[in-house]
């Protein structure tokens, strides 16, 4: 029984082969990173870097690498199919902009701890979880004044507030 014109057990062509509609041979570079039940994978390698050029690149390598080459020209196509015009370096700088306003967020909660605790400690103040809504997610702290040296009393109530917003409110 025939099965399409090939011999009997013959493998099946790799996904580089198969859309370069051409014979896989024994020795294909291809067919070990570019799996025949994965065509997408090299079909965005192919639009991006060219089948001759990822030859070339694939030929060059020792075959120890080749391995992480193919995960990186796969990665790159990918992010080039998504974003033609940046591909990866759009993804790199979108992630360094959060890393940037996370990081300054963080200052700003540090610096207004370091505030607070200096405040705490010109009046003599003491931090004591809330009775109330002990468990919940807006944990509530309140600030009391254990010594009445200072003229006025003060009694403050600190909630958890959302991204970007003071953490401290009077």
């Amino acid at each position: 029984m025939k099965e399409s014109g090939r011999k009997q057990g013959a493998p099946s062509p790799c996904a580089a082969c198969k859309l370069l509609r051409r014979r896989c041979a024994q020795d294909c570079v291809f067919a070990p990173y570019f799996p025949a039940d994965e065509p997408q994978k090299f079909a965005n390698v192919h639009k991006v870097f060219g089948a001759s050029n990822v030859n070339k690149m694939l030929q060059e390598l020792p075959v120890h690498q080749r391995g992480d080459a193919v995960s990186s020209m796969v990665y790159e196509a990918n992010a080039r199919v998504r974003d033609p015009v940046y591909g990866c370096v759009g993804a790199i700088s979108s992630l360094q902009q959060q890393i940037d306003m996370l990081q300054t967020q963080l200052a700003v909660a540090q610096a207004e701890v370091v505030h607070l605790r200096v405040r705490q400690a010109a009046t003599g103040q003491t931090l004591s979880p809330s009775p109330t809504n002990s468990g919940s997610p807006s944990s509530k702290m309140i600030i009391t004044s254990s010594q009445t040296k200072s003229p006025f009393h003060m009694d403050m109530v600190v909630e958890q507030a959302s991204m970007g917003d003071p953490m401290w409110s009077c």
